[in-house]
């Protein structure tokens, strides 16, 4: 499924509980997070729609390393896009289920039986399939559309995840620092993941500050619906919630 113009310029593509988006810019179209392997039909309709093909998406700026926002990474990779990560999520991106959680996972399925739709539908989309990045970029190098994003290291879910702030189209992507579904518990609502995918909770929490602090009205998060109501706010909610 996916979303024109969720903010204009800005396209959500969701699918098995996850979301990633399509950024344009003057002179070229961005990708941020890549999904799982079923978004790349949802990818080619949603940028047929643009008039461009996958081949205009010549950069995949991952928030983090995690399987269900690589997913067509490698495949974009193989077609010429530069996929850039976070050096602390760089070992993750190319093996994207070397990654340690927080607590076990395989309790939360039946201590959180509002999960299992959404586990499953991560599943039906390729969860277990997906292929790590080949050679990454890092967030390091010198950006070709750094004068478009900003790029805000958010650390907690992951030791390198970044939110990406998009102050033109006043929205910030969280990824999986602050999502409006956490997949392993079914809870809605402004949330840090449960510690299931999050490696560091207490680091996540102080993360928040980062994305809050940006003052963006949108927050475009990797699971969930879309929040209108301000970043600030957003985090405010998910600060006073426990993290399971």
């Amino acid at each position: 499924m996916h979303t024109l113009d969720i903010v204009p310029g800005v396209h959500r593509l969701a699918r098995g509980s996850t979301a990633c988006y399509l950024v344009e810019t003057d002179d070229q179209i961005l990708l941020v997070d890549a999904g799982l392997p079923a978004f790349w039909s949802d990818l080619a309709e949603a940028l047929k729609a643009l008039g461009r093909t996958p081949d205009d998406v010549r950069h995949v700026l991952l928030t983090h390393g995690h399987f269900d926002h690589v997913g067509i990474a490698r495949r974009l990779e193989k077609s010429g896009a530069q996929v850039w990560v976070h050096r602390g999520d760089q070992r993750i991106a190319e093996h994207p289920y070397r990654y340690e959680p927080g607590r076990p996972r395989l309790t939360y399925p039946i201590r959180h039986p509002r999960s299992l739709p959404h586990l499953a539908s991560l599943v039906g989309a390729g969860a277990l399939w997906v292929q790590g990045v080949h050679a990454p970029w890092v967030y390091d190098d010198p950006m070709p559309f750094g004068d478009v994003l900003t790029i805000v290291p958010t650390p907690g879910h992951t030791d390198g995840h970044v939110a990406i702030v998009l102050p033109d189209h006043d929205a910030v992507i969280t990824g999986d620092a602050l999502v409006t579904l956490d997949p392993y518990t079914g809870r809605t609502g402004p949330c840090i993941v449960a510690q299931a995918g999050t490696h560091d909770a207490e680091q996540a929490l102080q993360s928040l500050d980062a994305i809050g602090a940006s003052g963006m009205r949108t927050v475009l998060p990797g699971h969930g619906e879309v929040w209108r109501d301000g970043a600030e706010a957003a985090a405010w909610k998910a600060r006073l919630r426990p993290v399971p």
